[in-house]
This record gives structure tokens, C-alpha cells and sequence, in this order.
């Protein structure tokens, strides 16, 4: 493996950093002119391992992209990586990495733990960099606000990383809403309980108590970046179970909430939502430790959003079901309760109803009602080569910030009110209160470790 690109002096970082966050719009959109009139796309990806590695291959399948530089906190990650781009610059810290490549790149992707999703993303944009990031868009409400306004200041082209989104089963939904074909929408039940998912977030207490030195391969401090200092602990955090921690992951609702959310955000049109409420795993709710560290393994969100010309009413109510809780029989029973599908959305409008399987075809219902209709289809598309065209002067992407962020946010609400389980939560999008609930607008943001705050953004 060739050698890892050793750290700027404190002071040629912070000249660096200072640099990217003043760069005028201007600048920017210069810098994506560029791209486009060489008509090849410079990258780096941060986090190669895991997911990371599968977003690699994708960009790398692109024929007009080629890969500069790669990040990422493990080393083992790193080597597999640069073995199949042997030209790309490698670097541990991506503060490092943005600081010395700035000229280099046009774009990012950030695939890396949820906590440090903003941090990234968005030092990327204040550089002038277009962004690919995973879901969820960031770890806090607060952080997807700044994030959203920062990317549509600048003008790059940022795509969230719901792939399912450009699938022609969501595109197809998407559409059918539209169309209305299932006349006004009444309700909207949303699940996601895929087999095994549920062994993520088997954890019965608190912070583990046997820890050890972390392996040499991995940084351990750059992983935790702008969350607490917590001991390193096999198996528990990196690479596998981060998602159940409140310090790293936004728990089943924030990962695939994104997924199961986004055709029908995107078919409904919906905007922030008025209210939010959680009922929650009982051993859960009730073990003071688990409620202060872990996310529970079920939950069942309830949002109450503005009702708009696709709506039944002028407030459409929207539940989320995960952890073996299911949407109630009645509805489930509208497909098939043996069959019906583990991760999906179900829409029940005046006309019908729409099922939409994750990563599946939609269906009409009752099918006997849709079967001699001529229904328009869409066809699916590389989320990851649409990102890449759009850098390159093509269409704008199918999950870009501006549309996915406040989706995003939405979402993340939910995580909040998991965090005051029963308690009704009226949602003041303008100045991001709850009048009814002062209390809950802690968990709207979090206090990052010292050395990894961005003053300028909060």
C-alpha cells in the first residue's frame, strides 16, 4: 500500500480551511464550469469501506470520472481501495484531504457514520465541491437546515444517497401520484422490519463496559470525530452497530426512514410537518440507561403535515412502523397480511390505494379495479451516473439537498420525538421551535468534541 499523505501543519490547514469557507459563489461556479468544459469529473470519496466501497465501484463506473483522492479513518478500508486506483492520493483525515486536493476535485461523496455526515458535506460546499451524501443527510435537525441553505447558496449539485429513489418503482409511484390515480390521499403507512435488521440494535444496557485498545489499522479519534469521546469497543461501534447509537446513528427510523419516505414525499409534495409524536419499545422507555445512549428497537412515528391539492383534507397524517411493529391490520389487509411487505409504503386515498415495496414494483389496489388501465412506467437509472452528469452540465438530480433536505429533517424530527416518547410535539418549521414543548429542542442539535466545531455555520 503507498503511503498515506502525512498531515498539513496547523497552520496550513487553517490557512486551507479559512480559504474554502470564503470562497464567493462566484468561485464556485466556476470551478463546476470547468468540469464541465473538460468533460471529465475529478472525484474523492470519503468512507471506502462497507457501503463506501460499493458507492467507489459506482463512480468508478462511470467513464467520465476519474478518481484523485480517497479517505478513510481504516486503513484496511484504504489498501482495498487504492488496489483498484492506483493513481488516487490517499489520506486518513478528510480536513487534510479537502485542504491539500481543493484544486484537484470537483466533487465528493461522504459515505461515513452519521455523525460526521455535516461536518464534510459541508466544508465540501463552502469549498466549491459538488456532494454525494448517504442518508440520512445529516445526524440533527439543525444540521440539515444549514446544510440544505448552504448547498442552494452555492449552486453545486448534491444527490442524497437513496438509490432507490431513481429505481423505476419509485419513479413509477412517484408518477401515479401524481396522476392521481388513487383519487385524493386519506393516510399514509409506512414500515420497514426487514428480516434480521432488528439483531443491529440488540442492546439491552448502556455504554459497553469491556473496552480495548482500538487495532492499529484504525483511527480511532477521526472516527469519533465531532461526537464524544467514547472508548473503542469490537463489534459495538465500528464497523457494525454505530446505527444504535444516538452518539453515531439516527437509529432504523433516520437510516431507512429516507428510503421508505422519499416517493412519497416527492409524489405528495409535502412541506414540514405540523406535529410529531412517538410511541416507543416499553423495556425501552422504561431503562433510564438504554433511552440515554441506544435508540429503541420499535417505534411507531405519527407526523400530521399540511394537507396540499394531492390530499383527502387539509391535514394528511403520516405513520412510521419499524421494530416488528406493523401498520394496522385494515390497512395491511388492503394487499395481503401474509404477504404483505416487510419494508413499504402504503397510500390510502379516495380512489384506491397504492402499495409501494422498497425497492419493488408499485401496485395498484384493489388490482381487479387497475388491471385494464393503461399505466405510464418510468425507467430506472444509476443514481450515482446521475450525479455525475448533472456535475456535467446535465439534468438536475433525482434527491438533490434542496428537495432531500427538507424530507431529511422531517425524519429526523421523528428521532426527537422517540427521544420524549407520548409526548405531542407542534413543530414551528420558521424559527425551528416547539412552542408546546421547549424541552425537545435539545435533541435539535448536539454539542460536538472540542477541535471539531464549525464556528461559522451555527
Amino acid at each position: 500500500m503507498k503511503e498515506i499523505i502525512p498531515p498539513l501543519s496547523r497552520r496550513e490547514f487553517l490557512l486551507g480551511a479559512a480559504a474554502a469557507a470564503i470562497a464567493p459563489p462566484l468561485i464556485m461556479n466556476a470551478q463546476a464550469r470547468a468540469a464541465v468544459q473538460n468533460g471529465r469529473l475529478r472525484h474523492a470519496s470519503i468512507g471506502v469501506g462497507g457501503m463506501g466501497a460499493g458507492d467507489l465501484k459506482n463512480f468508478m463506473s462511470h467513464g467520465k470520472v476519474d478518481i484523485v483522492a480517497l479517505c478513510d479513518v481504516d486503513e484496511n478500508n484504504l489498501k482495498k481501495a487504492a488496489a483498484l486506483n492506483p493513481n488516487a492520493r490517499l489520506y486518513a483525515d478528510w480536513r487534510e484531504l479537502l485542504a491539500k486536493e481543493s484544486a484537484n476535485i470537483d466533487s465528493v461523496s461522504v459515505t461515513v457514520p452519521d455523525h460526521n455526515h455535516f461536518p464534510i458535506a459541508y466544508s465540501a460546499i463552502k469549498a466549491g465541491k459538488h456532494v454525494y451524501c448517504q442518508k440520512p443527510m445529516c445526524h440533527d435537525v439543525a444540521e440539515v437546515r444549514v446544510l440544505t441553505k448552504a448547498a442552494t447558496k452555492a449552486g453545486v449539485i448534491t444527490q442524497l444517497g437513496t438509490q432507490i429513489a431513481s429505481t423505476a418503482g419509485d419513479r413509477t409511484a412517484v408518477q401515479w401520484i401524481k396522476d392521481g390515480l388513487i383519487g385524493k390521499v386519506k393516510n399514509v403507512y409506512l414500515c420497514s422490519n426487514r428480516p434480521g435488521a432488528i439483531d443491529t440494535y440488540r442492546l439491552v444496557g448502556p455504554r459497553p463496559a469491556e473496552t480495548q485498545e482500538p487495532p492499529a489499522t484504525l483511527n480511532w479519534d477521526l472516527w469519533l470525530g465531532t461526537a464524544p469521546v467514547r472508548p473503542y469497543a469490537p463489534a459495538i461501534y465500528h464497523p457494525s452497530k454505530w446505527r444504535a447509537w444516538q452518539d453515531f446513528g439516527t437509529g432504523w427510523s433516520g437510516d431507512i426512514g429516507c428510503h421508505i419516505f422519499d416517493a412519497v414525499w416527492k409524489g405528495l409534495g409535502l412541506k414540514s410537518p405540523k406535529s410529531v409524536v412517538a410511541e416507543v419499545q416499553k423495556s425501552w422507555e422504561d431503562s433510564p440507561e438504554r433511552r440515554g445512549d441506544t435508540w429503541p428497537q420499535g417505534d411507531h412515528i405519527t407526523w400530521v403535515f399540511p394537507g396540499n391539492k394531492f390530499t383527502a383534507s387539509k391535514e394528511l397524517t403520516l405513520e412510521w412502523f419499524d421494530g416488528l411493529m406493523y401498520p394496522p391490520e385494515e390497512v395491511r389487509a388492503l394487499y395481503s397480511i401474509e404477504k404483505y411487505p416487510a419494508e413499504s409504503a402504503m397510500l390510502v386515498g379516495t380512489e384506491g390505494a397504492l402499495l409501494i415495496p422498497h425497492g419493488g414494483t408499485p401496485v395498484l389496489l384493489p388490482e381487479n379495479k387497475f388491471q385494464d388501465k393503461t399505466l405510464k412506467r418510468l425507467e430506472s437509472r444509476n443514481h450515482y451516473h446521475h450525479f455525475v452528469d448533472a456535475c456535467l452540465g446535465g439534468e438536475k438530480t433525482e434527491s438533490h439537498f434542496a428537495q432531500s433536505g427538507p424530507m431529511t429533517e422531517a425524519i429526523l424530527l421523528g428521532t426527537v420525538a422517540i427521544r420524549v416518547p407520548g409526548q405531542l410535539l407542534k413543530w414551528d418549521a420558521d424559527n425551528m421551535k416547539f412552542p408546546n414543548h421547549p424541552d425537545a429542542e435539545r435533541y435539535l442539535s448536539r454539542i460536538y468534541r472540542k477541535g471539531w466545531n464549525i464556528r461559522e455555520a451555527f
